[in-house]
């Protein structure tokens, strides 16, 4: 059987993190960055909400640079994450975008279906494939795909988002099988109700009601398992789904 010989973290180690411009991804972005990393804040539009993220890394003695790319064109993002792999060591890549277009399934058209498969499963390999072949050669690596609880036990209105979501843990599943020996592990986020803007104006006592641990999660909560999961010292944990969801959908 052959063993894994990784050398570790390579010092500096730059962090991609898809939709860093975001809350949860905002948090990943900063917890990564008080772990060491260089992160490369993603955005796929509004690129000022990146730098806002960057310059608060900045502000706590982190690095940060933001990067924009548009997930929904494969060619253009294999591009941008080629040119960062280039650039310099790539050790952590974590796949946070993602949207959702939610409609029952009889009433959804085709172009409802292709967008949210493009972005949250489609978007994984077209981040993650670039980088591979260059953290087999550092011998270390950590992938991370952020999915939902949705996709452990479903939501009405969202047979696309939750089937993309369930196809990273596929992804990761495989992946870890892939690259363990070369010191890559590739594992899943499955956050439940995390308290963001995208709540909106939802019936928040009717979702508490759903929620063992009675309350909400934050980024936070969500940050510091994926800055986990980047470290050394998860090494050995590989080609799991982690849920961050307060017993909504535990085992």
């Amino acid at each position: 059987m052959s063993r894994a010989r990784s050398a570790g973290r390579p010092d500096p180690c730059r962090a991609l993190v898809t939709g860093g411009s975001g809350e949860i991804g905002a948090a990943i972005c900063r917890a990564l960055a008080a772990d060491g990393h260089h992160v490369l804040v993603h955005a796929g539009r509004g690129l000022d909400r990146a730098e806002a993220v960057v310059e608060a890394i900045r502000g706590e003695g982190g690095r940060a640079d933001p990067l924009q790319f548009d997930l929904a064109d494969g060619e253009a993002t294999r591009a941008a994450v080629s040119a960062q792999v280039n650039a310099g060591a790539l050790g952590v890549v974590v796949h946070n975008a993602g949207v959702h277009d939610d409609a029952p399934l009889a009433g959804m058209s085709p172009e409802q279906w292709r967008r949210v498969i493009e972005i949250n499963l489609n978007g994984f390999y077209n981040v993650v494939q670039p980088a591979l072949l260059a953290m087999a050669r550092l011998r270390w690596g950590r992938v991370v795909a952020v999915s939902s609880v949705a996709a452990r036990i479903g939501n009405r209105g969202q047979v696309n988002y939750s089937a993309a979501k369930a196809g990273l843990h596929g992804a990761v599943a495989s992946l870890a099988r892939e690259m363990a020996s070369r010191g890559i592990s590739a594992n899943a986020i499955a956050p439940g109700v995390i308290d963001t803007g995208m709540l909106g104006d939802v019936d928040r006592d009717g979702l508490l009601a759903a929620i063992p641990a009675g309350r909400f999660g934050s980024p936070g909560d969500v940050g510091a398992l994926a800055a986990f999961l980047c470290s050394d010292r998860a090494g050995y944990i590989n080609g799991q789904v982690i849920g961050v969801d307060g017993a909504m959908a535990p085992g």
